[in-house]
C-alpha cells in the first residue's frame, strides 16, 4: 500500500467517524426540506478510465438549488459522502476532480488533462478546489489538474488538505451543477 493510499484510508475513516454527527444532521436536513433521495449517485471516470458511482448529498430539486443545497455546496458539505468513495478506493482525498465518463473534450482534450488525470484517482479536493472553484475557466482548471498530476507528492497533498478547510469555511461560490 502506498503512503498516499494509507493517508487516504486513514484520513477518510477518521473523518467519517469524526463527522458522523454532521453527516447525520445534513442527511436529516436534506430529507426534511425537499422530497427525494438524500444521496445522489453520479457516474464518474476514475483511475485508469474505470467508471464508478460517486456519492454526494442531494442539493437540487428540478435542476434548481434547494436552500439547504446552496448552503451545502457553499461549505463543501455536499461532498462528504465521497469519503465512502475514498474508503472503497475509487477516489482519493486529493486529486483532480472526477469527470463524467462522456465529459466534453474541448479544452481538456487540448491540454491532455482528460487522459493524464486518469493516471491518478480523482480527489474530493485539489488545486482547483482551493484556487477559485467555479470562478476558474475550464482551461485553468485543466492546467491545475495537469500540474497536480505531474507534480503530486504527499507534501503537496497535505498542503492542499490544509488549505481546503479555510476554503470551506470561507464559503466560496457553489460549483457548477454537473
Amino acid at each position: 500500500m502506498s503512503a498516499k493510499r494509507a493517508v487516504d484510508l486513514t484520513g477518510s475513516l477518521f473523518l467519517l467517524l469524526l463527522l458522523s454527527p454532521v453527516l447525520l444532521a445534513v442527511a436529516a436536513a436534506v430529507a426534511l426540506t425537499s422530497p427525494g433521495p438524500v444521496l445522489t449517485r453520479r457516474e464518474r471516470t476514475g483511475l485508469g478510465g474505470r467508471t464508478f458511482t460517486m456519492l454526494t448529498f442531494r442539493t437540487t430539486r428540478a435542476e434548481s438549488l434547494t436552500p439547504v443545497g446552496r448552503l451545502l455546496r457553499r461549505r463543501l458539505l455536499d461532498t462528504l459522502p465521497q469519503l465512502i468513495n475514498v474508503v472503497r478506493g475509487e477516489m482519493s482525498l486529493v486529486g483532480p476532480p472526477p469527470l463524467p465518463p462522456a465529459a466534453p473534450g474541448g479544452a481538456a482534450s487540448a491540454f491532455g488533462a482528460d487522459r493524464a488525470r486518469q493516471a491518478l484517482r480523482p480527489g474530493i479536493t485539489g488545486l482547483w478546489q482551493i484556487s477559485g472553484r467555479s470562478e476558474l475557466p475550464w482551461e485553468e482548471m485543466s492546467v491545475l489538474d495537469l500540474h497536480y498530476v505531474e507534480q503530486h507528492w504527499l507534501g503537496l497533498d497535505l498542503w492542499i488538505l490544509a488549505r481546503t478547510v479555510p476554503a470551506a469555511v470561507a464559503g466560496r461560490p457553489a460549483v457548477r451543477v454537473a
